[in-house]
Protein backbone atom coordinates (compact mmCIF):
# COMPACT_ATOMS: atom_id res chain seq x y z
CA UNK A 1 0.00 0.00 0.00
CA UNK A 2 2.50 2.28 0.25
CA UNK A 3 3.29 5.22 -1.64
CA UNK A 4 5.65 7.14 -0.19
CA UNK A 5 6.42 9.15 2.80
CA UNK A 6 5.92 13.06 3.37
CA UNK A 7 8.93 15.23 2.96
CA UNK A 8 9.25 18.95 1.30
CA UNK A 9 6.57 19.72 -1.01
CA UNK A 10 5.01 22.34 -2.74
CA UNK A 11 1.45 23.37 -2.69
CA UNK A 12 1.49 22.20 -6.40
CA UNK A 13 2.87 18.94 -5.35
CA UNK A 14 0.90 18.12 -2.61
CA UNK A 15 -2.51 18.66 -4.61
CA UNK A 16 -1.33 16.95 -7.47
CA UNK A 17 -0.51 13.89 -4.46
CA UNK A 18 -3.63 14.27 -3.03
CA UNK A 19 -6.00 14.15 -6.45
CA UNK A 20 -4.51 10.73 -7.32
CA UNK A 21 -6.76 9.33 -4.80
CA UNK A 22 -9.66 11.00 -5.75
CA UNK A 23 -11.17 8.56 -7.03
CA UNK A 24 -10.74 5.49 -5.32
CA UNK A 25 -11.38 7.09 -1.82
CA UNK A 26 -14.77 8.15 -3.94
CA UNK A 27 -15.43 4.68 -4.63
CA UNK A 28 -15.04 3.87 -0.83
CA UNK A 29 -16.99 6.86 0.76
CA UNK A 30 -19.86 5.94 -1.94
CA UNK A 31 -19.71 2.22 -0.35
CA UNK A 32 -20.07 3.44 3.46
CA UNK A 33 -22.39 6.38 2.49
CA UNK A 34 -24.45 4.60 -0.20
CA UNK A 35 -24.86 8.24 -1.98
CA UNK A 36 -23.50 9.95 -4.41
CA UNK A 37 -23.33 13.39 -3.69
CA UNK A 38 -22.35 12.48 0.29
CA UNK A 39 -19.78 10.39 -1.11
CA UNK A 40 -18.22 13.41 -3.05
CA UNK A 41 -18.64 15.84 -0.26
CA UNK A 42 -16.94 13.29 1.80
CA UNK A 43 -13.88 13.07 -0.20
CA UNK A 44 -13.64 17.02 -0.95
CA UNK A 45 -13.91 16.95 2.82
CA UNK A 46 -10.89 14.35 3.60
CA UNK A 47 -8.80 15.98 0.75
CA UNK A 48 -9.29 19.80 2.84
CA UNK A 49 -8.59 18.64 5.89
CA UNK A 50 -5.29 15.97 4.39
CA UNK A 51 -4.13 19.54 3.27
CA UNK A 52 -4.78 21.81 6.10
CA UNK A 53 -3.23 19.27 8.57
CA UNK A 54 -0.31 17.88 5.92
CA UNK A 55 2.21 19.26 8.31
CA UNK A 56 1.33 16.73 10.83
CA UNK A 57 1.35 13.85 8.69
CA UNK A 58 4.97 12.31 9.96
CA UNK A 59 5.02 9.27 7.21
CA UNK A 60 4.97 6.56 9.69
CA UNK A 61 2.07 5.06 7.31
CA UNK A 62 1.68 5.72 3.55
CA UNK A 63 0.05 8.79 2.16
CA UNK A 64 -2.69 6.20 0.67
CA UNK A 65 -3.45 4.76 4.78
CA UNK A 66 -3.86 8.45 5.81
CA UNK A 67 -6.12 9.29 3.64
CA UNK A 68 -7.76 6.21 4.41
CA UNK A 69 -8.36 7.26 8.23
CA UNK A 70 -9.48 10.42 7.40
CA UNK A 71 -12.11 9.61 5.14
CA UNK A 72 -13.19 6.56 7.49
CA UNK A 73 -13.63 9.21 10.20
CA UNK A 74 -15.42 11.24 8.02
CA UNK A 75 -17.77 8.55 6.85
CA UNK A 76 -18.49 7.31 10.42
CA UNK A 77 -19.35 11.29 11.46
CA UNK A 78 -21.86 11.58 8.66
CA UNK A 79 -23.58 8.00 9.51
CA UNK A 80 -23.93 8.58 13.24
CA UNK A 81 -27.39 10.16 12.35
CA UNK A 82 -27.97 6.32 11.50
CA UNK A 83 -29.61 6.72 7.90
CA UNK A 84 -29.42 3.56 5.95
CA UNK A 85 -29.80 4.04 2.29
CA UNK A 86 -32.43 1.72 0.32
CA UNK A 87 -34.25 0.39 -2.58
CA UNK A 88 -37.51 0.39 -3.07
CA UNK A 89 -37.78 -3.43 -2.66
CA UNK A 90 -35.92 -3.07 0.59
CA UNK A 91 -38.80 -0.75 2.10
CA UNK A 92 -42.41 -2.07 0.89
CA UNK A 93 -44.06 -5.02 -0.87
CA UNK A 94 -44.58 -5.37 -4.41
CA UNK A 95 -47.54 -3.40 -5.98
CA UNK A 96 -49.80 -5.09 -8.35
CA UNK A 97 -50.13 -2.81 -11.57
CA UNK A 98 -54.02 -2.44 -10.07
CA UNK A 99 -53.00 -0.58 -6.93
CA UNK A 100 -50.21 1.50 -8.59
CA UNK A 101 -49.89 5.03 -7.56
CA UNK A 102 -46.40 6.99 -7.70
CA UNK A 103 -45.86 8.14 -3.80
CA UNK A 104 -42.36 9.61 -3.57
CA UNK A 105 -39.85 9.83 -0.73
CA UNK A 106 -36.95 12.10 0.27
CA UNK A 107 -33.66 12.02 -1.64
CA UNK A 108 -32.21 10.86 1.28
CA UNK A 109 -33.98 7.65 2.03
CA UNK A 110 -32.45 6.25 -1.73
CA UNK A 111 -29.76 4.57 -2.67
CA UNK A 112 -27.97 6.06 -5.08
CA UNK A 113 -26.18 5.69 -8.96
CA UNK A 114 -22.97 6.77 -9.30
CA UNK A 115 -20.65 6.37 -12.76
CA UNK A 116 -18.21 3.72 -12.76
CA UNK A 117 -15.68 6.45 -13.80
CA UNK A 118 -16.03 8.64 -10.51
CA UNK A 119 -15.34 5.19 -8.25
CA UNK A 120 -13.27 2.65 -10.45
CA UNK A 121 -9.60 3.37 -10.71
CA UNK A 122 -8.37 2.08 -13.55
CA UNK A 123 -6.76 -1.35 -12.94
CA UNK A 124 -4.88 -3.78 -15.48
CA UNK A 125 -6.25 -6.82 -13.63
CA UNK A 126 -9.34 -8.07 -15.24
CA UNK A 127 -9.84 -10.33 -12.18
CA UNK A 128 -8.83 -6.94 -9.45
CA UNK A 129 -11.36 -4.79 -12.06
CA UNK A 130 -14.23 -7.46 -11.88
CA UNK A 131 -14.17 -7.66 -8.21
CA UNK A 132 -14.29 -3.61 -8.01
CA UNK A 133 -17.25 -3.47 -10.41
CA UNK A 134 -19.11 -6.26 -8.58
CA UNK A 135 -18.57 -4.23 -5.14
CA UNK A 136 -20.38 -0.94 -6.80
CA UNK A 137 -23.44 -2.83 -7.96
CA UNK A 138 -26.50 -1.96 -6.30
CA UNK A 139 -27.57 -5.29 -4.59
CA UNK A 140 -24.27 -5.05 -3.07
CA UNK A 141 -24.18 -1.57 -1.94
CA UNK A 142 -27.82 -2.41 -0.80
CA UNK A 143 -26.32 -5.28 1.55
CA UNK A 144 -23.97 -2.80 3.07
CA UNK A 145 -26.64 -1.07 4.19
CA UNK A 146 -27.80 -3.63 6.69
CA UNK A 147 -24.56 -3.29 8.11
CA UNK A 148 -23.30 -1.01 11.23
CA UNK A 149 -21.34 1.78 10.08
CA UNK A 150 -17.46 -0.07 11.71
CA UNK A 151 -18.31 -3.48 10.22
CA UNK A 152 -19.13 -2.05 6.76
CA UNK A 153 -15.99 -0.16 7.11
CA UNK A 154 -14.27 -3.28 8.23
CA UNK A 155 -15.70 -5.55 5.19
CA UNK A 156 -15.07 -3.40 2.48
CA UNK A 157 -11.30 -2.51 3.72
CA UNK A 158 -10.64 -6.48 3.94
CA UNK A 159 -12.73 -7.58 1.40
CA UNK A 160 -13.15 -5.22 -1.03
CA UNK A 161 -9.21 -3.74 -0.75
CA UNK A 162 -7.96 -6.58 0.46
CA UNK A 163 -6.61 -4.56 3.09
CA UNK A 164 -4.90 -6.78 5.66
CA UNK A 165 -6.27 -7.06 9.00
CA UNK A 166 -3.59 -5.35 10.76
CA UNK A 167 -3.70 -2.53 8.64
CA UNK A 168 -7.64 -1.92 9.53
CA UNK A 169 -6.81 -2.30 13.21
CA UNK A 170 -4.47 0.48 13.05
CA UNK A 171 -6.72 2.64 10.73
CA UNK A 172 -9.55 2.09 13.13
CA UNK A 173 -7.45 2.44 16.54
CA UNK A 174 -8.68 -1.26 17.38
CA UNK A 175 -7.20 -4.60 17.88
CA UNK A 176 -6.88 -7.29 14.97
CA UNK A 177 -9.35 -9.76 16.98
CA UNK A 178 -11.63 -7.03 17.03
CA UNK A 179 -11.48 -6.54 13.36
CA UNK A 180 -11.61 -10.19 12.46
CA UNK A 181 -14.76 -10.30 14.79
CA UNK A 182 -16.43 -7.33 12.66
CA UNK A 183 -15.98 -9.21 9.90
CA UNK A 184 -17.36 -12.87 10.84
CA UNK A 185 -20.25 -10.66 11.61
CA UNK A 186 -20.29 -8.32 8.84
CA UNK A 187 -20.08 -11.82 6.68
CA UNK A 188 -23.18 -13.72 8.60
CA UNK A 189 -25.60 -10.63 7.84
CA UNK A 190 -25.13 -10.61 4.37
CA UNK A 191 -25.35 -14.24 3.82
CA UNK A 192 -28.61 -14.21 5.66
CA UNK A 193 -30.24 -11.74 3.24
CA UNK A 194 -30.36 -13.08 0.29
CA UNK A 195 -30.56 -9.76 -1.89
CA UNK A 196 -32.66 -9.18 -5.10
CA UNK A 197 -30.09 -8.85 -8.53
CA UNK A 198 -26.95 -10.41 -6.16
CA UNK A 199 -27.22 -12.92 -8.75
CA UNK A 200 -26.28 -10.38 -12.20
CA UNK A 201 -23.76 -11.90 -14.47
CA UNK A 202 -22.52 -9.31 -15.90
CA UNK A 203 -18.94 -10.09 -17.89
CA UNK A 204 -16.43 -7.10 -17.93
CA UNK A 205 -16.62 -6.38 -21.01
CA UNK A 206 -19.71 -7.46 -21.88
CA UNK A 207 -19.53 -10.57 -23.40
CA UNK A 208 -21.45 -11.13 -27.20
CA UNK A 209 -24.42 -12.82 -25.69
CA UNK A 210 -24.59 -9.64 -23.17
CA UNK A 211 -24.26 -7.41 -26.20
CA UNK A 212 -26.78 -8.48 -28.04
CA UNK A 213 -29.60 -8.62 -25.45
CA UNK A 214 -28.63 -4.92 -24.55
CA UNK A 215 -28.96 -4.11 -28.61
CA UNK A 216 -32.46 -5.96 -28.47
CA UNK A 217 -33.53 -3.81 -25.55
CA UNK A 218 -32.61 -0.78 -26.81
CA UNK A 219 -34.38 -1.54 -30.32
CA UNK A 220 -37.66 -2.73 -27.93
CA UNK A 221 -37.28 -0.25 -25.73
CA UNK A 222 -37.03 2.61 -28.31
CA UNK A 223 -39.66 0.94 -30.90
CA UNK A 224 -41.60 0.79 -27.40
CA UNK A 225 -42.64 -2.85 -28.42
CA UNK A 226 -43.84 -4.66 -25.47
CA UNK A 227 -44.15 -7.71 -26.96
CA UNK A 228 -40.12 -7.99 -27.74
CA UNK A 229 -39.54 -6.02 -24.27
CA UNK A 230 -41.42 -9.42 -22.83
CA UNK A 231 -39.51 -12.07 -24.58
CA UNK A 232 -36.01 -9.95 -23.17
CA UNK A 233 -37.24 -10.10 -19.35
CA UNK A 234 -37.64 -12.92 -16.82
CA UNK A 235 -40.62 -13.99 -15.43
CA UNK A 236 -39.54 -12.38 -11.77
CA UNK A 237 -38.13 -9.45 -12.83
CA UNK A 238 -38.07 -6.34 -11.41
CA UNK A 239 -38.24 -2.52 -11.76
CA UNK A 240 -37.69 0.34 -9.92
CA UNK A 241 -38.48 3.82 -9.84
CA UNK A 242 -36.75 6.62 -7.13
CA UNK A 243 -37.35 8.50 -5.86
CA UNK A 244 -41.26 6.43 -6.00
CA UNK A 245 -41.40 3.19 -3.71
CA UNK A 246 -43.43 1.87 -6.36
CA UNK A 247 -41.60 -1.33 -7.52
CA UNK A 248 -42.64 -4.15 -9.73
CA UNK A 249 -42.36 -7.49 -10.45
CA UNK A 250 -42.89 -9.63 -13.44
CA UNK A 251 -43.20 -9.11 -16.99
CA UNK A 252 -47.24 -8.37 -17.12
CA UNK A 253 -47.02 -5.52 -14.93
CA UNK A 254 -44.23 -4.11 -16.06
CA UNK A 255 -45.47 -3.86 -19.62
CA UNK A 256 -48.69 -2.93 -18.46
CA UNK A 257 -47.02 0.34 -16.51
CA UNK A 258 -45.23 1.26 -19.42
CA UNK A 259 -47.93 0.99 -21.48
CA UNK A 260 -50.67 3.31 -18.91
CA UNK A 261 -49.14 5.60 -16.09
CA UNK A 262 -45.81 5.47 -18.18
CA UNK A 263 -46.87 5.66 -21.60
CA UNK A 264 -45.21 8.88 -22.13
CA UNK A 265 -41.77 7.12 -22.22
CA UNK A 266 -43.25 6.03 -25.79
CA UNK A 267 -40.68 7.24 -28.64
CA UNK A 268 -37.83 7.84 -26.19
CA UNK A 269 -34.30 7.51 -26.95
CA UNK A 270 -31.17 5.28 -24.74
CA UNK A 271 -27.78 6.20 -24.85
CA UNK A 272 -25.54 4.21 -22.83
CA UNK A 273 -23.52 4.64 -19.21
CA UNK A 274 -21.59 2.93 -17.40
CA UNK A 275 -23.02 2.76 -13.81
CA UNK A 276 -22.82 0.83 -10.63
CA UNK A 277 -20.30 -1.65 -12.35
CA UNK A 278 -22.93 -3.02 -14.94
CA UNK A 279 -24.79 -1.66 -18.09
CA UNK A 280 -27.02 1.31 -18.26
CA UNK A 281 -28.51 4.23 -20.16
CA UNK A 282 -29.40 7.54 -19.62
CA UNK A 283 -33.02 7.63 -21.29
CA UNK A 284 -34.47 10.95 -23.29
CA UNK A 285 -38.26 11.15 -23.48
CA UNK A 286 -40.11 13.24 -26.70
CA UNK A 287 -39.83 17.01 -25.99
CA UNK A 288 -43.53 18.21 -26.86
CA UNK A 289 -42.64 21.82 -25.75
CA UNK A 290 -38.92 22.28 -27.19
CA UNK A 291 -38.73 18.93 -29.67
CA UNK A 292 -36.30 16.95 -29.50
CA UNK A 293 -35.76 14.92 -26.31
CA UNK A 294 -35.47 15.63 -22.45
CA UNK A 295 -33.94 14.20 -19.97
CA UNK A 296 -35.93 11.43 -17.94
CA UNK A 297 -34.05 8.48 -16.69
CA UNK A 298 -30.96 6.73 -15.83
CA UNK A 299 -31.80 3.15 -16.36
CA UNK A 300 -29.36 0.66 -14.85
CA UNK A 301 -29.84 -2.92 -15.66
CA UNK A 302 -28.91 -6.00 -14.27
CA UNK A 303 -28.75 -9.51 -16.64
CA UNK A 304 -28.60 -13.28 -15.33
CA UNK A 305 -29.14 -16.33 -17.75
CA UNK A 306 -29.55 -14.52 -20.57
CA UNK A 307 -32.33 -12.27 -19.38
CA UNK A 308 -33.27 -8.80 -17.85
CA UNK A 309 -34.19 -9.70 -14.09
CA UNK A 310 -33.91 -6.07 -12.95
CA UNK A 311 -34.20 -2.29 -14.30
CA UNK A 312 -34.10 0.18 -12.34
CA UNK A 313 -34.87 3.84 -13.30
CA UNK A 314 -33.69 7.13 -11.21
CA UNK A 315 -35.53 9.65 -12.42
CA UNK A 316 -34.10 12.99 -10.52
CA UNK A 317 -32.29 14.51 -13.77
CA UNK A 318 -31.49 17.44 -12.39
CA UNK A 319 -29.48 15.41 -10.18
CA UNK A 320 -28.77 12.80 -12.41
CA UNK A 321 -27.21 13.64 -15.89
CA UNK A 322 -25.28 16.42 -15.01
CA UNK A 323 -23.15 14.03 -12.51
CA UNK A 324 -22.79 11.05 -15.71
CA UNK A 325 -21.87 14.16 -17.80
CA UNK A 326 -24.69 13.89 -19.88
CA UNK A 327 -26.33 16.11 -22.41
CA UNK A 328 -29.67 18.17 -21.36
CA UNK A 329 -31.11 17.68 -24.43
CA UNK A 330 -30.88 15.86 -27.70
CA UNK A 331 -31.89 17.01 -31.07
CA UNK A 332 -34.46 15.61 -32.56
CA UNK A 333 -33.11 15.57 -36.46
CA UNK A 334 -29.83 15.19 -36.14
CA UNK A 335 -28.71 13.31 -32.74
CA UNK A 336 -26.64 15.92 -31.86
CA UNK A 337 -26.03 17.10 -28.42
CA UNK A 338 -26.27 20.19 -26.52
CA UNK A 339 -24.45 19.99 -23.27
CA UNK A 340 -26.48 21.44 -20.21
CA UNK A 341 -24.80 24.27 -17.91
Amino acid sequence: MSDGTAGTATVEDLDVRLERHRVELTGYCYRMLGSSFEAEDAVQDTLVRAWRSFDKFEGRSSLRSWLYRIATNVCLDMLTAGNKRARPMDLTEATPLARAALSPRPDHTWLEPMPDTRVLPTVQDPAEAAVAKESVRLAFMAALQKLPPKQRAVLILREVLAWKASEVAELLDTSVASVNSALQRARATLAERAEAGADAEVSDPLDEEQQKLLERYVAAFEGYDMAALTALLHEDAVMTMPPFDLWLTGHDDITGFMTTIGAACEGSRLLPVEVNGLPGFAQYKPDPEKGGFTPWAVQILEISDGRLTGFHFYLDTRRWFPLFDLPLHLDGDTDEVEQGA
